[in-house]
C-alpha cells in the first residue's frame, strides 16, 4: 500500500518534493544494489516530481539527501554531481536508517520564478 503523501506539493512558487526513494515508478522495486545506482535512480524520481510541478534542477535552491552509511559518500558524490549541475543548490546530507535494500533517499526544495 503506498504512503499517504503527496509526491510533490506547490503552494505559489514553492515546490516541495518528497522524499524519492530508488524505486523504479513502473514496478516499485528498488533499481540498483550500489549507493551509485541506488542515488541516480532517485534523482531521476526527483526530477519527474520537479518536471511535473513545473520546476527542473534550475529552481531547486536545497536538497537532503539520507544515506543509509556515511561510508557511501564519495560514491553518492559521484553519481550526485553527474546528475545534478552546477551551480548547485544548496545540500544537507545525513545518516538514517531506511528499510532493508535501500541506501538514499532524495528529497528537494525547488523556487520557481512568478511570471510578471
Amino acid at each position: 500500500m503506498p504512503a499517504p503523501l503527496s509526491q510533490g506539493v506547490r503552494k505559489g512558487p514553492v515546490l516541495q518534493v518528497s522524499g524519492q526513494l530508488p524505486l523504479d515508478p513502473e514496478t516499485g522495486e528498488v533499481v540498483g544494489a550500489t549507493v551509485a545506482e541506488q542515488t541516480a535512480q532517485a534523482l531521476r524520481n526527483v526530477a519527474a516530481v520537479l518536471e511535473a510541478g513545473g520546476a527542473t534542477w534550475a529552481d531547486v535552491v536545497m536538497l537532503r539527501v539520507h544515506l543509509t552509511d556515511p561510508a557511501h559518500m564519495a560514491e553518492m558524490n559521484e553519481a550526485y554531481e553527474s546528475i545534478v549541475e552546477a551551480p548547485f543548490p544548496a545540500r544537507t546530507t545525513v545518516s538514517v536508517r531506511l528499510p532493508p535494500g535501500l541506501l538514499v533517499e532524495i528529497d528537494a526544495l525547488a523556487v520557481l520564478d512568478i511570471p510578471q
